[in-house]
């Protein structure tokens, strides 16, 4: 096996196509090509080989990484368990979300932080998202610090359940008391909204008939 081109990818800077009988047999990052020492008419052994293999594989996945975040942004691990649901190995997936991190393209914490923010703003109270952070692998720690801002962003920590409650409430008149009651601490629990202030909130929402 014999390369008989290098030449650089015309859809992604910074990449190389290795060519071998006559087509593309492996497009891997520059670096790679000059850390293998790679030449035209160089003839290529197993290792090398392999070599090529692992870094397009990477190359393949940092790629499917990218054209994800540029339609949303992700957490790592969610966005690994993306990649590895599409196929790629998971090594090379773990090397694809190093680059992406390294460049600046993933960070758990701005993500974190960013999701708050929309999701508060969206009537989700900190149970809740607490919770979805958690699924989508964000760090305790990232996710204690993101969570800071919902308080210093509402005078009124109820301000948002109340308003929800009595949305919710006019739809609920038919039922019996209790039922209203157990209706209304659902819906609440559900967008992250729990504790005995948002009970006490239920219950004069109830009362007063709202």
């Amino acid at each position: 096996m014999k390369i008989e081109g290098l030449l650089p990818d015309p859809r992604r800077p910074g990449s190389t196509r290795v060519l071998v009988g006559g087509r593309p047999a492996w497009t891997v990052p520059a670096d790679v090509v000059s850390r293998l020492g790679l030449a035209v008419g160089q003839l290529l052994k197993g290792e090398v080989v392999a070599r090529l293999d692992r870094a397009a594989d990477e190359e393949g996945a940092f790629r499917a990484g990218l054209r994800s975040l540029e339609r949303r942004a992700h957490a790592a691990h969610e966005l690994a368990g993306k990649l590895e649901r599409k196929g790629h190995p998971s090594d090379a997936v773990a090397g694809a979300i190093s680059r992406l991190e390294h460049l600046g393209l993933l960070d758990d914490s701005a993500f974190a932080r960013l999701y708050v923010s929309a999701r508060s703003a969206r009537g989700r109270g900190p149970v809740r998202i607490r919770h979805d952070l958690q699924q989508l692998g964000i760090a305790p720690d990232l996710i204690a610090t993101a969570l800071r801002d919902i308080p210093a962003n509402d005078a009124d920590p109820l301000e948002q359940p109340r308003a929800l409650a009595r949305r919710r409430a006019p739809q609920l008149r038919n039922l019996p008391v209790d039922a209203r009651r157990r209706r209304l601490l659902a819906f609440l629990a559900r967008r992250g909204f729990t504790g005995s202030d948002v009970r006490a909130l239920v219950e004069a929402t109830v009362r007063d008939g709202v």
